[in-house]
């Protein structure tokens, strides 16, 4: 039996028992850790939170190595030549950067101010606004996020809602998660499209875009947690469209494992199943630490602004 059935069996079979259980699985759904909520391990902590306040960080308790801009460029110019080719329309290019502060894994994750949290071992912390999906009442939900802009800049609601280049790369993302979930769900519609919410990104502010995407569930989901999580793994936003070749490009092109980043976690708390992106992520690599993040690529995508979209990403919230 192969991993991914592995997950799909034991997710619905935690489901079927009704009993509240927390769930954790990779990007490429090779590594999982599945537990009832009363047996969670100390190694694992997580909050799951509606709102955050809006505090700044001091930005001197996170030094940023970012690749040079020609290393990226190299990469970023292999998805073009494949979008040119017609082998993807968007593809959701990530790197890890080298990155130094004082602050434990356990601090950060202590200070972290952030709708979805998490620290696995001292292996890493994650940070997330990005819900994967939600199910309530027998309807389930996914909100793409996909299109940033830093907060202070004139009109900058108003200038990421209309730019074209957003507006294709958002519409390309709800439309593949649209798709993945009919496969699970029924009457799926756009509940709303494109909204705004501001995010505490260290020394910044950033206006993320989002939407809202609504399906019908059989009563009986519980028993099919399972089947309906791996049907929608990886998640649509941080892969690409079409998402199996995007999947295939990006393994070839990015130059180190994403492991759980970009993976999911949730709980399912006996009635509902929430559920986060693992982005926002700073991982321990044999004792030193990593910020992986990345960006939507697109026909119409500027090298230099994807660049500093990766860099503006690397931040601890607090």
């Amino acid at each position: 039996m192969n991993k991914k059935e592995n997950i799909r069996k034991l997710l619905n079979k935690n489901g079927s028992s009704k009993e509240p259980f927390f769930f954790m699985v990779s990007y490429d759904l090779n590594k999982y850790e599945i537990f009832k909520l009363k047996d969670l391990p100390s190694y694992i902590n997580f909050e799951i939170s509606q709102s955050v306040s809006s505090n700044s960080s001091n930005t001197s308790l996170l030094k940023k190595n970012p690749i040079d801009f020609q290393t990226y460029k190299k990469e970023f110019d292999i998805l073009q030549n494949n979008i040119k080719e017609g082998n993807s329309y968007l593809l959701n290019l990530t790197f890890q950067t080298k990155i130094q502060t004082p602050l434990s894994l356990e601090e950060i994750y202590k200070k972290a101010n952030a709708r979805f949290k998490l620290k696995y071992k001292n292996s890493f912390v994650c940070f997330s606004p990005e819900k994967f999906v939600e199910i309530k009442n027998n309807n389930i939900y996914t909100y793409p996020m996909k299109g940033t802009i830093d907060s202070t800049i004139l009109n900058a609601k108003k200038k990421i809602l209309s730019n074209e280049k957003e507006m294709a790369e958002h519409t390309m993302v709800v439309d593949l998660l649209r798709n993945d979930l009919s496969i699970v769900s029924s009457k799926v519609r756009v509940e709303k499209f494109r909204y705004c919410e501001e995010i505490n990104a260290g020394e910044k502010r950033l206006i993320q875009v989002s939407s809202k995407i609504k399906g019908e569930l059989n009563n009986n989901w519980k028993n099919h947690i399972g089947d309906i999580i791996t049907e929608l793994l990886p998640a649509g936003s941080i892969t690409g469209t079409p998402k199996k070749k995007s999947v295939e490009i990006l393994n070839e092109v990015e130059n180190y494992k994403r492991d759980y980043y970009t993976g999911i976690a949730g709980i399912f708390d006996g009635e509902n199943l929430y559920s986060f992106v693992l982005i926002r992520f700073i991982e321990n690599i044999n004792g030193e630490l990593f910020y992986k993040s990345g960006g939507g690529i697109t026909c119409d995508s500027d090298a230099k602004l994807e660049y500093q979209e990766i860099i503006d990403k690397i931040y601890i919230p607090s």
